[in-house]
C-alpha cells in the first residue's frame, strides 16, 4: 500500500521544522539519545518580537505591555512540571528560541536555567543556546546572557545586503548584523552560529554567493542555509501573490544552495545535516537530539515536545504541543501547572516514519545500532535491502545502503525530499507485512 501523498508531504514538512531550531566532531555527532531514556533535550519559546518579518509564520506576537516577570514565573512552572511528568533526570541541552528571546531580559534565562537544574541534573558543559536578533543584542547584553547561563548564540543574519533585508522586513542592517556577530564571536569564540537565506525574490546567484564568501572572512564555526519559503497569511507571500514582486526561482535557489555547499566544503565546513554546517566540531547538539529522534520537552506558548510521559505512569511517546496564544497559556500554567493544549500519542510506525525522516537529514544517516534502538526486530536490510526503488536509487548514487546503516550521499542530501516518499512507503508497506510484535517502543 502506498503511503498518501498528503502523508508523505506531512513527513517531508515535520523533517523540515527541526532544522528551524538551531560540539564533538568524529564519524557522526554527540551520542545518539536511547529512546525511552531518562534524557531529554528542552525547548524554550518566547513569542514576542520588535515586529513580524516579511516572511514568518511562526507562533509569535508583538509586545503590548508584556508582564514578563509573571511570563518567567510560567516558562519556570512549566519547565518544572513537564521534568516531572516526563521523569527526565538529565537535560543535555537548552534552547532558547522564538520569536525573539533576545528580547527577555537575561534574568528570566537565568531563572529558567535554574529551575531546571533543581528539577534535573543539567551539566555545567551543557549547551545553552540563544536566538538573537542583531538589534536586540548589544556587546553588554549579550555578556549578560553570557553570565545568565547561555554558551552559544545563534544569530539570525538572513542577509548581507540592505535591500534584502528591507525587503523580509528584518530590522536591522548589514553593519548592524557584522558589529552584533564581532562582539559574539568576543564573548563565545566558537560558538556562534550564523542563519542565511537563500531563494528570494529577484535573488541572482552571483550576488549571493559573494555575500556568502564574505560571511566566511569573519563568521565563526557554524552556518545554517535555508531556503525562503512562501508561507499563506505572510506579507511576502500576498506581494508575490499580487504580482508586486516576482515568485522565487526554484531552479535558481537550488543552483545557489549546490554552490554554497561547496563553497562551505573548501571552507572546512562540514554539511552535518541538510541546512547545517559546522567545522572544528561546532555542531549543534541540541539540534542533533531532533535529528536523532531523542526526547525533547518544549516549554512556552505553542512550543512543541516529543517524550513518554513516564513520571505520570506513560510508556509511550507523546507528540505535545502546547496553547498558543501567550495569555491563555499563561492562564492555563497557573491552574494546571502546564499548557499542554494536544497530547498525540505516536504509534511505533509513526515513530519509526519520524526516525527515518529525521535521520536521512545528517550525513550519518542511520546507523544499524541507532535504528534497533527503536525498532529491534525488523532491519535495516529487511526493510530496504530488497526493495527495487531503493536499488535504483543507490545505482543513482543517492542513497548508501551498507555495514554502517542507511544514508544519503552528498548528492543525495541535495535532493532528500524527493528519496523521502519512496522511502516511506517502503517502510510502510513493510510494517504492514510483519507479524505484530509485542515489543514496547520508545
Amino acid at each position: 500500500m502506498a503511503l498518501p501523498r498528503s502523508q508523505a508531504r506531512g513527513w517531508v514538512k515535520a523533517a523540515k521544522m527541526a532544522q528551524r531550531r538551531r560540539p564533538a566532531e568524529d564519524t557522526g555527532g554527540p551520542q545518539s539519545p536511547a529512546p525511552g531514556s531518562q534524557r531529554a533535550a528542552l525547548y524554550v519559546h518566547w513569542p514576542y518580537c520588535e515586529k513580524r518579518c516579511s516572511y514568518c509564520n511562526f507562533n509569535k506576537y508583538i509586545p503590548r505591555g508584556v508582564d514578563e516577570a509573571a511570563l518567567r514565573r510560567c516558562l519556570v512552572i512549566e519547565a518544572q512540571t513537564l521534568l516531572r511528568l516526563s521523569g527526565v533526570r538529565r537535560v543535555e541541552s537548552v534552547f532558547f528560541g522564538g520569536g525573539t528571546p533576545s528580547l527577555a531580559s537575561p534574568h528570566t534565562v537565568a531563572a529558567v536555567l535554574e529551575a531546571v537544574a533543581q528539577a534535573a541534573h543539567l551539566p555545567a558543559d551543557s549547551e545553552v543556546t540563544l536566538e538573537a536578533n542583531p538589534t536586540s543584542a548589544s556587546g553588554s547584553r549579550l555578556a549578560a546572557f553570557g553570565a545568565a547561563g547561555v554558551n552559544r548564540l545563534s544569530i539570525g543574519l538572513q542577509s548581507l545586503d540592505d535591500t534584502e533585508l528591507q525587503l523580509l522586513g528584518r530590522t536591522h542592517s548589514a553593519r548592524d548584523a557584522l558589529q552584533t556577530l564581532a562582539e559574539a564571536q568576543r564573548l563565545f569564540p566558537g560558538r556562534v552560529s550564523v542563519d542565511l537565506m537563500l531563494g528570494l525574490p529577484a535573488q541572482q546567484v552571483g550576488p549571493w554567493l559573494r555575500q556568502l564568501q564574505g560571511l566566511l572572512r569573519c563568521c565563526d564555526d557554524h552556518v545554517s542555509l535555508y531556503q525562503l519559503s512562501l508561507e499563506r497569511g505572510t506579507t511576502l507571500f500576498t506581494q508575490v501573490q499580487q504580482g508586486a514582486l516576482p515568485a522565487p526561482d526554484p531552479e535558481l535557489a537550488a543552483e545557489m544552495y549546490q554552490e554554497g555547499r561547496a563553497v562551505l566544503w573548501e571552507a572546512g565546513f562540514r554539511q552535518y545535516e541538510v541546512s547545517n554546517f559546522a567545522r572544528n566540531g561546532a555542531l549543534s547538539t541540541h539540534n542533533w537530539t531532533y535529528w536523532q529522534c531523542g526526547q525533547y520537552l518544549g516549554v512556552g506558548p505553542g512550543a512543541h515536545g516529543r517524550f513518554i510521559p513516564q513520571g505520570a505512569g506513560g510508556h509511550t511517546r507523546e507528540a505535545r504541543i502546547q496553547t498558543l496564544e501567550p495569555d491563555s497559556w499563561m492562564k492555563e500554567v497557573m491552574l494546571f501547572g502546564h499548557g499542554t493544549r494536544r497530547r498525540v500519542p505516536l504509534s511505533e510506525l509513526e515513530l519509526l516514519e519520524e526516525v527515518l525522516a529525521m535521520g536521512l537529514r545528517t550525513d550519518v544517516g542511520i546507523t544499524h545500532q541507532h535504528w534497533q534502538q527503536f525498532e529491534p526486530q525488523l532491519t535495516l536490510w529487511d526493510l530496504f535491502g530488497a526493495s527495487k526503488e531503493v536499488k535504483e536509487l543507490q545505482e543513482q548514487g543517492l542513497l548508501l545502503l551498507d555495514h554502517r546503516g542507511l544514508r544519503c550521499s552528498w548528492e543525495g542530501l541535495a535532493v532528500l525530499d524527493s528519496l523521502l516518499l519512496s522511502l516511506l512507503s517502503r517502510l510502510q508497506e513493510a510494517w504492514q507485512q510483519r507479524t505484530p510484535s509485542s515489543v514496547p517502543r520508545g
